[in-house]
């Protein structure tokens, strides 16, 4: 799950609304024409860490720009259908969204990069008398080409029209709040994440993704104290594969309802053999020259519309899958990362699509998560009984806490304390540049080898301004960056 994969949602040429969406609208949340015991939800967590003004290629807000055109305008497009899936937004993915330079720079990159890169691949592909994969990148060309059309429609308001959307929030820069060297630590990125979302997204429930899923006991008064009502956790080791367990909230009398996400169900679409791996589909690991992905997963040149008609086949195979697991009752929560339907999985928003709609024909209740927790009381638990995990790969802490991240967490750590140790007098930009070290994709790239260069740069880069802004109160060169306008400090932790 958190082993992300190292473009753009199966799509009409030319156009960035998934074909599944245009068909007809989605049903409305809680809807199905069979109804049974159980119920289905969808958690999509958004998230990007801070990479807008962090370089640009093969590292930095490249990444930014290609999930906004690849991911979350056709996820918009989705949702505004009403299919009933529960958004998640980061807050730290938010604070980039807000940027008044966003459209320039997003639109500069679709016209002079991604234009550009396209013509070059179809112009050496036809020299070398590659006739076919020359078509197939000219056709994906298009998707750039919708998302910009698609970007211009909404007036460049992304920020605004995923928010209208998003019922849940995140840790302030999506820090793994387990390896956090205080309980105040850990108060600080929630409340800040708290805060960032009520005042962008308006009213908030109490529902709140915990980074990678990482739980830990100590942490449930510190989540209750914030307003934190419910989140996901893995509990797949604990209750074992496939267990009716998996379907039961959980909460103890000091903190959240806790929510098993069901793994074995997960695990049909990420997993080393999950649908995404079938040969129709789109190779993301096989790069042309100039980095486009004209080839499916069998070697052969990649042909879209098989490609959908498999889309639609997993679809209704996963919908089965979830009806039969939930026959006897319960609530059955499939999370994932929003970014991998369109970016790694290029089909996968057409696939999300068809799962809505396959809901339906098949008498499956898909439900948004805040609506499905009304009706399903979490059984009392200890809390003290439960493991500390998460759900990286093996399901503990050890993909951000391993040699190979030693130095990142010993400075997300080191910095934590002495921010904490300077009080309220700490500057709000120690605060933020403290939020930048505690980002768990620093030590995510580093422990998967992915970009690990790139991540100890920003990691260092951060420590240095870290201890500058408590050396000089906050004073000298300005921040590079906007990130977390909302950081919440002092005694009560307010600013």
């Amino acid at each position: 799950m958190s082993d992300r994969l190292p473009s753009s949602p199966e799509l009409e040429r030319g156009s960035t609304v998934p074909r599944t969406a245009r068909r007809s609208r989605a049903p409305d949340a809680d809807s199905a024409t069979r109804e049974q015991a159980g119920e289905l939800a969808i958690v999509l967590h958004t998230h990007m860490p801070y990479v807008a003004g962090f370089g640009t290629w093969p590292f930095g807000e490249e990444w930014l720009w290609e999930a906004i055109a690849c991911v979350y305008l056709p996820l918009l497009a989705l949702l505004d259908t009403g299919a009933p899936l529960t958004l998640s937004l980061s807050p730290v993915l938010a604070d980039q969204l807000a940027l008044d330079e966003l459209g320039e720079r997003f639109e500069g990159f679709l016209r002079d990069v991604r234009t550009e890169t396209h013509r070059r691949d179809v112009a050496a592909l036809e020299a070398a008398g590659e006739h076919e994969l020359a078509r197939e990148v000219l056709r994906a060309a298009a998707d750039y080409e919708g998302a910009l059309r698609h970007f211009c429609e909404r007036e460049g308001k992304l920020l605004d029209a995923l928010a209208a959307h998003a019922s849940w929030t995140s840790a302030a820069t999506h820090a793994v709040l387990p390896l956090c060297a205080t309980d105040a630590g850990a108060r600080l990125q929630v409340a800040s994440g708290r805060d960032s979302h009520r005042a962008r997204c308006g009213s908030w429930s109490g529902g709140f993704w915990l980074p990678e899923c990482a739980y830990a006991p100590w942490l449930e008064p510190v989540l209750w104290a914030s307003g934190v009502r419910a989140c996901c956790v893995d509990l797949t080791d604990h209750f074992g594969p496939g267990s009716a367990r998996q379907l039961e909230p959980l909460r103890s009398t000091i903190g959240p309802t806790l929510v098993p996400i069901d793994r074995q169900t997960v695990e049909l679409v990420w997993s080393d053999g999950g649908y995404p791996a079938h040969g129709s589909y789109r190779d993301y690991h096989r790069l042309s020259a100039h980095g486009n992905h004209p080839w499916a997963n069998d070697g052969r040149p990649y042909d879209h519309a098989k490609a959908l008609a498999r889309a639609r086949s997993d679809a209704t195979d996963f919908v089965a899958r979830a009806r039969a697991r939930v026959a006897a009752g319960g609530l059955l929560v499939c999370a994932f990362d929003t970014e991998l339907f369109g970016h790694w999985w290029y089909e996968g928003m057409d696939w999300l699509g068809a799962v809505v709609e396959q809901a339906t024909s098949q008498g499956l209740r898909i439900s948004r998560l805040d609506a499905a927790l009304a009706r399903h009381s979490p059984r009392l638990i200890d809390h003290g009984l439960l493991p500390v995990g998460s759900w990286g790969t093996p399901r503990d802490l050890s993909t951000w806490d391993c040699p190979a991240t030693a130095e990142i967490v010993a400075a997300a750590r080191g910095g934590e304390l002495r921010v904490l140790a300077a009080g309220a007098s700490a500057p709000v930009r120690a605060v933020r540049e403290l939020f930048a070290l505690q980002a768990s994709d620093w030590a995510f790239m580093a422990s998967r080898g992915i970009a690990r260069v790139y991540a100890l740069e920003r990691v260092d880069g951060h420590r240095q301004a870290l201890e500058a802004a408590l050396a000089n109160g906050g004073g000298g060169a300005p921040a590079p960056h906007r990130l977390a306008p909302f950081a919440a400090f002092g005694p009560g932790l307010e600013r």
